[in-house]
């Protein structure tokens, strides 16, 4: 069945989180690849590990769609590239169908909008009756740019209550898609920044196949592929230094293990793109950078989770410090920028070495939620344009230093945000996580 152009594509939005996206996505994808079906998936707006259960589903890989901090253009260039030769691809929303940034743009809706695709429904029924009529009326009207081609109620308790939801939705022209009965045992754990990560979970493979069979069983599958629409081509975006974000160096070594987990696929195509190469060595098994890397980027993750054993990786920090000493350039993101530092000290109080490339010190020890999009702007020796589209989500917080700055900060409403991160000549680091240019801005 595989397409020898684009996909057929929808999006999933509920009306607010915990509503099932994510598990009905995973299962969706399992369900059409036990089908034959080439699959391709995207998760809307920032977040990291939601891609990663997608693909471990069956997609052959995932990306981010991010309406707020990606332009029309990027987003449809991403979208046509990353579906071709799928035959199907399912792009699993952000929060509710209209949450998005404080500005209110954004959002899963923007996302449909701008895509032209149809959104499959996901509701939450195991406190709604009749009024779920309701709610499905009131979103679905909200906003004539948007279709939602069908729903899925899920948690559904016994037939009794699917028959009382049924009757309610008669009044509404939406087909009712999928009925997904209450299943205790079909939850992902999660933790101060989200779901835990998908290796995690003991037996993630029979989990993500019970998802696959779930959604088989009560979803009607013919129907949600038959109102899928196609991705029209989309002349890929021309790579120049103002449109995408350049390579860190020729040969890049990124860490990548559970402490280093955070890395966006459409940075590491950009740069494939523009021909530089690219390694991987875990952190916590003690590895270091390739000794012929110019650069290497140290990823957000969960550091703060394994404080010990990385004060122990003396290798690693050698390699880092090899790393400055012949000259690279080293860049860390959030949980990377905190292993830059001199110390961490975790939940318990407990400070751990670090490796003291960058003077600062960060503590979870009295967690406080940071979170929002950012404006950025920057002078430094990375090598993207000065201004720069990101967000910001951590709970540790990070001493004062003497070092400059790496980048200056607004909201998405444009509000003066402190200062982020610090840098030292080639050694830069931030709790930003970048996800693209800002494309008006430096044009």
């Amino acid at each position: 069945m595989n397409n020898p152009d684009y996909a057929k594509a929808i999006i999933v939005a509920a009306p607010g989180s915990g509503s099932g996206k994510t598990i009905f996505s995973m299962g969706l994808i399992a369900a059409m690849k036990a089908r034959g079906l080439i699959c391709a998936a995207a998760k809307t707006g920032p977040d990291y590990i939601d891609g990663a259960y997608l693909g471990l589903a069956g997609a052959a890989s995932t990306i981010n769609l991010d309406p707020w901090s990606m332009d029309k253009q990027r987003l449809l260039s991403l979208g046509a590239t990353h579906a071709k030769n799928a035959d199907f691809m399912a792009i699993e929303g952000v929060m509710g169908l209209f949450d998005g940034a404080v500005d209110g743009t954004g959002s899963t809706a923007d996302l449909a909008a701008m895509m032209q695709l149809p959104i499959i429904f996901v509701i939450d029924a195991q406190r709604q009756s009749h009024s779920v009529a309701a709610l499905v009326a009131g979103f679905s009207n909200w906003r004539s740019d948007i279709s939602i081609g069908g729903l899925i109620l899920n948690n559904v308790a016994s037939p009794r209550h699917e028959k009382i939801l049924r009757t309610a939705l008669k009044a509404i022209d939406i087909p009712l898609l999928g009925v997904i009965p209450r299943q205790p045992d079909m939850q992902i754990p999660s933790r101060h920044l989200g779901l835990v990560l998908p290796g995690e979970i003991d037996e993630i493979e029979d989990f993500i196949s019970r998802a696959g069979q779930l959604v088989e069983k009560h979803c009607n599958l013919d129907k949600v592929f038959a109102r899928a629409q196609p991705l029209a081509p989309f002349p890929v975006l021309q790579s120049t230094s103002q449109q995408k974000l350049s390579p860190l160096g020729q040969h890049i070594a990124i860490a990548c293990d559970r402490a280093f987990a955070f890395c966006y696929s459409h940075w590491l195509n950009d740069w494939k793109g523009a021909g530089a190469s690219v390694s991987f060595f875990s952190p916590l098994a003690n590895e270091t950078p390739s000794d012929d890397a110019d650069a290497v980027f140290l990823p957000g993750g969960y550091p703060e989770l394994f404080g010990e054993q990385l004060a122990l990786a003396d290798r690693f920090f050698k390699g880092l410090a090899d790393a400055a000493k012949r000259g690279a350039l080293i860049y860390g993101e959030c949980g990377g920028y905190m292993v830059l530092g001199k110390f961490l000290k975790d939940r318990e109080g407990k400070s751990h070495k670090m490796a003291a490339l960058l003077p600062h010190t960060t503590s979870i020890e009295r967690p406080r939620r940071i979170l929002g999009y950012r404006n950025l702007s920057h002078n430094s020796a990375l090598p993207w344009p000065k201004h720069l589209k990101g967000h910001e989500f951590h709970y540790s917080t990070s001493s004062p230093h003497s070092l400059g700055a790496l980048f200056q900060a607004t909201d998405a409403l444009g509000e003066i945000q402190p200062a982020m991160g610090a840098m030292n000549g080639k050694i830069l680091g931030s709790y930003a996580h970048v996800i693209d240019v800002d494309r008006e801005t430096n044009s």
